[in-house]
């Protein structure tokens, strides 16, 4: 049986970038570390999306980038600016041709390619469970997600982010190829939070996402459906192939996911709460965690302390605690802050970036009885 100090489940973006992390630190030189995956990393599988200010870490891995959104309601339309911010397009096949063989090469790392089947801790080590072999770990980092956890308690909603993707490709050009659609909720709501996602990769190609804020998914044909329908209803009788689809689901919830860490086992990425609750995004964040996880690794201090917590939790949880119970509102409260305030405003509110007087004009822009009745029920 094999031993490591490090055992890494999982090499999408939270996994590899704590390899890489860990790998290029002259600190953990000493340290024997494996990664753990069932895929080769070969296929484009994913699409990340976050926004940040001027030049990022990951701008030679970007596809595409937009400095203008669009929002849109049945009663509200805006195409705006994000500056200083620019809204960034990040493939994951472009993603894991960089960071794979750059992990593969340090000396002290490992790369398996195998799907876990189960991990045990007792108590000097963790035993990881393949399908052909085992390991022990000092210490493991697993990405596996375990979506049955959240939905044991009550005391934290669990929605879902899930959406259907197509990558088409047009026979004129119909996109305007330098404003991404950040939300088009002039889709049928159907008691839902429900919108049209789009980022055009160019005036006849374009990635157009049918997304719900909602509790249970849909039947896939539904989600096509509503793609075939918007594309007629905004761009007509055109002539389209689909090039590519993808399939998501992200959990919004501020359940804590770090209760479940211990001495020896720390859940990374979605498996730790590493998604932004209120919207689902996942990338940025997670980008900015790992270097702090790998400082905090530096001290030698328990895992189980290892915790950060924010007020902004709390507004994730106001929110989601709406829609939980009104999902039908969505709309109206994410068009009411876009109408309302500037879209740089709403993103840096969005990455948890703004001051408390910033934050209060967020949280006053949609209809206040939502939020108050959300607030009183939290606190009594």
């Amino acid at each position: 049986m094999s031993k490591y100090d490090y055992i890494i489940i999982g090499a999408g973006a939270a996994g590899l970038l704590l390899a890489d992390a860990l790998g290029k630190d002259p600190f953990f030189a000493s340290k024997s570390i494996l990664v753990l995956d069932k895929d080769d990393k070969s296929k484009n599988d994913r699409t990340w999306c976050f926004w940040e200010r001027g030049i990022g870490r990951f701008d030679d891995l970007i596809h595409k980038t937009w400095n203008h959104i669009y929002v849109g309601g049945q009663k509200f339309q805006q195409s705006t600016s994000i500056a200083p911010y620019t809204y960034k397009m990040l493939r994951g096949i472009d993603f894991y041709d960089h960071f794979v063989p750059r992990v593969k090469a340090y000396p002290n790392v490992t790369w398996i390619q195998e799907e876990v089947q189960q991990f045990e801790e007792h108590k000097h080590e963790v035993v990881v469970t393949t399908v052909t072999q085992e390991f022990t770990g000092q210490t493991v980092f697993s990405s596996l997600y375990d979506p049955s956890l959240p939905l044991k308690q009550s005391k934290f909603p669990v929605l879902q982010q899930h959406f259907l993707g197509w990558h088409i490709k047009t026979d004129r050009s119909v996109f305007n190829r330098s404003e991404a659609t950040f939300m088009d909720f002039s889709v049928p709501q159907k008691g839902n939070t429900r919108f049209m996602y789009t980022l055009p990769f160019s005036e006849t190609e374009a990635l157009l996402e049918y997304t719900l804020f909602s509790e249970h998914l849909l039947e896939k044909n539904e989600y096509e459906e509503a793609i075939k329908a918007y594309i007629a209803q905004n761009f007509g009788d055109i002539a389209y192939s689909v090039q590519d689809t993808e399939f998501g689901s992200i959990p919004m919830t501020c359940y804590p996911f770090h209760q479940h860490n211990s001495e020896q086992i720390f859940h990374i990425g979605i498996a730790g709460g590493w998604a932004k609750p209120s919207t689902g995004y996942t990338f940025y964040n997670t980008a900015r965690q790992v270097p702090q996880l790998v400082a905090y690794l530096k001290t030698g201090r328990p895992l189980t302390q290892y915790h950060q917590n924010s007020r902004f939790l709390y507004y994730d949880m106001l929110l989601l605690d709406i829609l939980y119970k009104k999902n039908h509102l969505g709309h109206d409260i994410f068009e009411s802050m876009f109408k309302k305030r500037k879209a740089s405003l709403i993103l840096k509110f969005l990455e948890n970036e703004t001051t408390v007087w910033e934050e209060l004009q967020m949280v006053t822009a949609p209809k206040p009885m939502p939020f108050i009745k959300a607030l009183l029920h939290r606190l009594f």
